[in-house]
Order: C-alpha cells, then sequence, then structure tokens
C-alpha cells in the first residue's frame, strides 16, 4: 500500500491562502484518480477535489473557483492549492490515491484553520 505524508497545513486569516502537499513513498504516475478529503470538526468526511490520471479535475461546489488540485508525477507529490480561504474551510484534510486496481491509499491528515 502506498505511504502518503500530507504537509502544509496551518492557521491562516480568512481570505489567505495554503498549499498542502501530498508525498507518496511511490510512483504516482499511472494511479487512476488522486485528490483531498476533509473532515470539517464535528461533521462527516467530505470529498474536496480530484484529479484522475488524465488530469481530469473535479471540486466540490463549495471549493469550485478557490481551489485547485495537481498533481507532479516527477516528485511523486499531490498538491492542493486553497486561496480565498473561510472559516468554514477548516477541517483535517487527507490526501488519496487509488491505483489502478482500485485500491484507496489514504494519508494521515493536516490540520487547516481558518479564523475570521
Amino acid at each position: 500500500q502506498v505511504q502518503l505524508v500530507e504537509s502544509g497545513g496551518g492557521l491562516v486569516q480568512a481570505g489567505g491562502s495554503l498549499r498542502l502537499s501530498c508525498a507518496a513513498s511511490e510512483s504516482i504516475f499511472g494511479m487512476n484518480t488522486m485528490g483531498w478529503h476533509r473532515q470539517p470538526p464535528g461533521k462527516q468526511r467530505e470529498l474536496v477535489a480530484t484529479i484522475t490520471n488524465r488530469g481530469r479535475t473535479n471540486y466540490a461546489d463549495s471549493v469550485k473557483g478557490r481551489f485547485t488540485v495537481s498533481g507532479d508525477n516527477a516528485k511523486n507529490t499531490v498538491y492542493l492549492q486553497m486561496n480565498s480561504l473561510k472559516p468554514e474551510d477548516t477541517a483535517v484534510y487527507y490526501c488519496y490515491i487509488e491505483n489502478i486496481f482500485g485500491r484507496i491509499s489514504m494519508g494521515q491528515g493536516t490540520q487547516v484553520t481558518v479564523s475570521s
């Protein structure tokens, strides 16, 4: 199973930006999909953004136009650029990778806190 380590979380004021990184222990080239979930305090985990092996992206309505997901095959890393952050974006963010067999690996999460 692929090991994933997220980084880049922290405390930011509303309107600010953060870039999350997710480093994989092996090549992400050819993976079916990659992306990010988040779990706000007291709420269920939700899908935030995905990117396929063909570069096709999809976003939750709540983050469209503000978040951008991308992958760097050379660095085996998936990114989530978050702009115009809002207090409701506060959550633990988890990256995931689905391989060609449908097996999903998920990281331990990184905390993002947006103050008003």
